[in-house]
């Protein structure tokens, strides 16, 4: 399936909570901080060759400029001082067109207020080494003492033919930490005064980390 081009803003896990809907029904919520996204560059097919814009979100804040040129490197810091916009600490691009945004207008988590479901990018909680029967759901041996078989992947190997482990089977490894997707989340609700979201449901993510939202794709 292509992907459409839609404007993807970014914003930080705030952790979970829940709500009472109309019925009275509990509903488990994700909340979702978002303060305002800037516009950091306007990028161009004549310039860049390809129409986007860069949006800059998470605030460098310090007592006097000198300390936040420490925090942020000289390329960025001139970068943010070209688009005369303060220094963030991320940056993202959605490929939509330039030319319906102006350089430092903030976009605010009133983007969503009538969308009704969301896509949701973030980093999944790291849960380090693993073996197969936390990663891979394997049921394991007997539990009886003199088994020898508990938790173990069982054989792996080959006959002579082909005579090798083949790859890309399921084995104990890194588990987590990676770029996960959940698409179409519902939006339960906007919060304009304190620029918070609430999605029905879990994102990846720990607590502070940071997501990144849009409209979403398969459900408009």
């Amino acid at each position: 399936m292509k992907q459409r081009n839609t404007l993807k803003l970014m914003g930080k896990k705030l952790g979970m909570t829940t709500v009472f809907n109309d019925s009275g029904a509990i509903i488990p919520c994700t909340v979702v901080s978002m303060e305002p996204n800037v516009v950091t560059q306007l990028k161009t097919v004549e310039k860049d060759g390809y129409e986007a814009i860069q949006i800059g979100f998470g605030k460098v804040e310090a007592k006097n400029v000198k300390k936040i040129e420490k925090k942020v490197k000289k390329g960025p810091f001139g970068h943010f001082k070209k688009a005369g916009v303060d220094a963030r600490r991320h940056l993202k691009e959605s490929r939509i067109k330039a030319e319906e945004y102006q350089l430092g207008q903030e976009i605010d988590v009133t983007t969503f207020e009538e969308s009704k479901f969301v896509d949701v990018q973030g980093v999944s909680k790291g849960k380090g080494y693993q073996g197969v029967m936390k990663k891979h759901g394997f049921k394991g041996g007997p539990a009886a003492h003199g088994s020898g078989f508990h938790r173990h992947a069982g054989s792996t190997g080959m006959r002579s033919t082909p005579g090798r482990c083949l790859p890309g089977g399921p084995r104990a490894s890194r588990m987590g930490g990676e770029h996960k997707t959940v698409q179409s989340l519902p939006v339960v609700s906007v919060n304009k005064e304190k620029n918070l979201i609430l999605l029905k449901g879990s994102i990846p993510g720990s607590k502070g980390s940071l997501v990144v939202l849009n409209k979403s794709i398969k459900k408009s």
